[in-house]
């Protein structure tokens, strides 16, 4: 679908806002252009901006004629998104655009993620600043930078900038749903350094390889049981054991807050009829164990030509011992709310892992909406692979959002979407990462709500957002901000 087809789409200014915005490469930690993409739309709108030394940007926009006397509203989205691509699909993040188009209801991307969480909500903003014709009281729109890489622009906000008491976080992606609650996380990455091994090119060298995945957001979807390729991967090795595969690259991942769709080990056979029989058992017990909620998983074994010189492999020993911490560590739902029924607490998402040349380097994300529990499950992580003297580093943690029962904003956009849409809306706390709670470390007492369009499959190259929904979205903020 072409560029003009995506901005016929209703409501116009929003669509093509999230169309200039798409066309502009925004990795986390590589924000540059999207900085100045940003800055440049202020200046031809004539709108006060400043980046700040977290490298956020804030643009103000005065209110319509008739908010004069109103306070200033925060709204806030981040500007990075998740690259990531299909298994196979030939893409340049640094140097091509979004491809985007209409399936249905639904924009989707053409192999890629699609960029809609957070794009959709920065779009948003974008056309309210550029808007003639809404009603709006004082707008402080802040552009955070680095949310899905670590918080790093929430983190880094200083006090003192914003004078709003109120903000509206459009970073959720459900439409029915009011959140006003989330976890905190906090990364923990692995070094495991062993001794590489040549082994002769004369046996047998095989790469099995494990794709097609669901994948998706680590926060979002892990209590939905998808399958994560690293550890699937793990197993594969396990049931083979160190005397009949000799590891010798692992390549698994794609983002830290992404579960991993596809994992690629390169072997030596040492034992060609065992590893028929252990590889085709376990390979046959995983695809009956996730027929359902994989169905378009795929494991194989392909055999690998290998240069004279031979190829380098771990040693037995050090073999046994990652791949059985591997094998032991928590991933997953690892404890439920008491408090919240259906809530996830605290999960770990095994994320990456590059292996190879002497070095294992690993990364992970823990989340809880507890600060205790979130300490536990990092902790957890952890162990099995501090048993084996590898060295681990937690960092980059940040702070959940705990709801708050007394919330004005609160309480008039349920009005509000009661009156625009007839029915009550839902309101509740998601175990994904908002930048709230961060921001409310700078701004205490900020009364927050979050909330946004149906974004779904974020993290993957299967995100997709509805149309509809983004209709339904653009109304509720419209007629929000024309009541502040």
């Amino acid at each position: 679908m072409s560029s003009s087809e995506i901005r016929s789409l209703e409501p116009r200014p929003l669509w093509n806002c999230f169309a200039d915005l798409n066309a502009v490469p925004r990795p986390s930690k590589r924000e540059e252009r999207v900085v100045a993409f940003v800055v440049a739309f202020a200046q031809q709108h004539g709108l006060q901006h400043q980046i700040d030394s977290a490298g956020n940007v804030i643009i103000r926009k005065p209110a319509s004629a008739d908010r004069m006397d109103r306070p200033a509203v925060i709204m806030q989205a981040h500007l990075d998104m998740v690259h990531k691509a299909a298994d196979g699909a030939i893409f340049d993040f640094d140097k091509q655009g979004i491809e985007m188009w209409v399936d249905g209801d639904w924009v989707r991307a053409r192999g890629t993620t699609l960029g809609a969480d957070n794009g959709l909500g920065v779009a948003a903003i974008l056309a309210v600043l550029a808007s003639k014709d809404l009603s709006h009281p004082p707008i402080e729109a802040l552009l955070t930078l680095d949310e899905e890489q670590g918080m790093g622009g929430a983190l880094g906000l200083q006090p003192g900038l914003l004078t709003g008491k109120t903000m509206l976080n459009l970073d959720s992606e459900e439409d029915d749903t009011f959140t006003i609650g989330c976890a905190g996380g906090i990364d923990t990455v692995g070094t495991f350094e062993y001794t590489e091994v040549a082994h002769d090119s004369a046996t047998p060298v095989a790469a099995i390889e494990i794709t097609g995945l669901r994948g998706g957001h680590s926060g979002l979807q892990i209590h939905e049981g998808r399958a994560n390729a690293i550890k699937l991967m793990t197993r594969l090795l396990h049931a083979c054991g160190e005397k009949v595969v000799a590891l010798s690259t692992m390549r698994g991942g794609s983002a830290r807050n992404a579960i991993p769709a596809q994992c690629t080990a390169i072997v030596v056979i040492l034992d060609q009829a065992r590893f028929d029989d252990c590889f085709q058992r376990e390979a046959e017990g995983i695809r009956e164990e996730f027929r359902l909620i994989e169905p378009g998983l795929s494991i194989a074994s392909t055999p690998v030509q290998v240069d004279d010189g031979g190829i380098g492999i771990m040693g037995a020993e050090h073999q046994k011992s990652l791949v059985l911490a591997m094998q032991a560590v928590v991933n997953g739902v690892y404890r439920m709310s008491p408090v919240v029924p259906g809530l996830v607490e605290a999960s770990s998402n095994f994320s990456t892992i590059a292996l190879g040349g002497g070095k294992a380097e690993w990364g992970s994300l823990q989340r809880s909406s507890v600060e205790s529990s979130k300490l536990d499950v990092a902790r957890t992580f952890r162990a099995p692979f501090e048993l084996i003297g590898a060295h681990l580093k937690s960092g980059d943690p940040y702070p959940g959002w705990s709801p708050s029962a007394e919330s004005p904003i609160l309480d008039k956009m349920k009005k509000i979407y009661r009156e625009l849409f007839g029915h009550e809306v839902k309101v509740g706390a998601c175990h994904a990462g908002l930048e709230c709670g961060v921001i409310s470390i700078a701004y205490p007492g900020l009364d927050m709500i979050s909330f946004g369009p149906n974004i779904h499959e974020a993290h993957s190259e299967k995100e997709c957002a509805s149309i509809s929904s983004t209709q339904k979205f653009w109304k509720l903020l419209t007629k929000t901000l024309a009541d502040l």
